[in-house]
């Protein structure tokens, strides 16, 4: 991405009238009327469903709370009032040892936390005993998704063979110009074009601009085989050390959200903030009211 486009972009959001996260959480009259619009904004937005009229569902990475136990995380969830969960096997958020992953769950189901994903989980073995111990896993928390971080071309036929068998769709996370294999959501739709449609992507979309790839037409090109989207802001679409609270940046959150609503996308938005790992709470808090007021301003 050129520094003209990210120029262009920040008159375009000024334009727009689309407010910086911080500019938004100064304005106490745009907070109050967005937290009027429900009575618990973070609340509705998580809870609604596909089958009530397409709307934005957003959720967390778990990753974003990677310094911090299931308890602590479960007490930061509560306080966001948000119920959806992307869990990770990062500190005790959802282990992957049977008896240990039980009892998260069982935590997880007492608070009212719901798990739709599972991940970046890794498949670095084209084997069926590691791939079925990853899909077993998953099966067992009642996950539908598995966002997956480096599976090589010449294992997709294999893990093929277990969504099938599972029923559990297969999400391909890109990584940016870093990964050696997937910097892009469109290097994953090549792989997985004519494959069952359970084979899909995980859009990031701070790699995919990193990657030099335009965020809305990837979503729009990857279409049905979208299962699961990494949310995250940055102020250089050049630098990955730029990542900022969503609504800091120049990242196209409307755009993107319209994108998404053109495709019928059913399934979760979830916020990952990897900077501020000690205290990430003020950044989470920030992200999901810009994007709530975003959500707001569509209507």
């Amino acid at each position: 991405m050129s520094k003209s486009w990210q120029r262009e972009r920040r008159d375009e959001m000024q334009m727009e009238g689309i407010f910086s996260r911080r500019d938004f959480v100064r304005s106490g009259a745009l907070v109050a009327a967005t937290f009027a619009a429900s009575k618990n904004i973070f609340a509705a937005a998580a809870g609604r469903r596909a089958d009530e009229g397409w709307a934005i569902q957003l959720g967390v990475a778990s990753y974003t709370f990677r310094n911090f136990n299931r308890t602590q995380m479960i007490g930061f969830l509560k306080q966001l009032n948000v119920l959806a969960l992307n869990a990770k096997d990062v500190k005790d958020h959802l282990p992957m040892e049977p008896q240990a992953e039980a009892t998260a769950l069982a935590d997880y189901a007492a608070a009212g936390t719901k798990l739709h994903a599972a991940g970046t989980i890794y498949f670095p073995k084209d084997e069926d005993a590691d791939i079925r111990s990853k899909f077993e896993y998953c099966k067992r928390a009642g996950i539908g998704v598995i966002v997956a971080g480096d599976p090589a071309p010449e294992t997709l036929p294999r893990i093929e063979k277990f969504v099938k068998e599972y029923d559990i769709r297969f999400a391909i996370h890109n990584h940016g110009p870093e990964d050696k294999l997937w910097h892009s959501p469109l290097d994953v739709l090549k792989a997985v074009k004519g494959m069952d449609p359970r084979m899909g992507c995980c859009i990031d979309v701070g790699h995919t601009v990193r990657a030099g790839t335009e965020v809305v037409q990837a979503i729009h090109e990857v279409g049905a085989r979208l299962f699961n989207v990494h949310m995250k802001d940055l102020t250089s679409f050049q630098s990955k050390e730029s990542q900022v609270a969503v609504g800091e940046g120049i990242m196209p959150v409307k755009k993107i959200f319209e994108a998404l609503g053109a495709i019928k996308y059913k399934g979760f938005v979830d916020l990952e903030y990897e900077i501020h790992a000690d205290d990430p709470m003020p950044g989470v808090i920030g992200s999901f009211a810009y994007m709530h007021g975003v959500m707001a301003g569509m209507g």
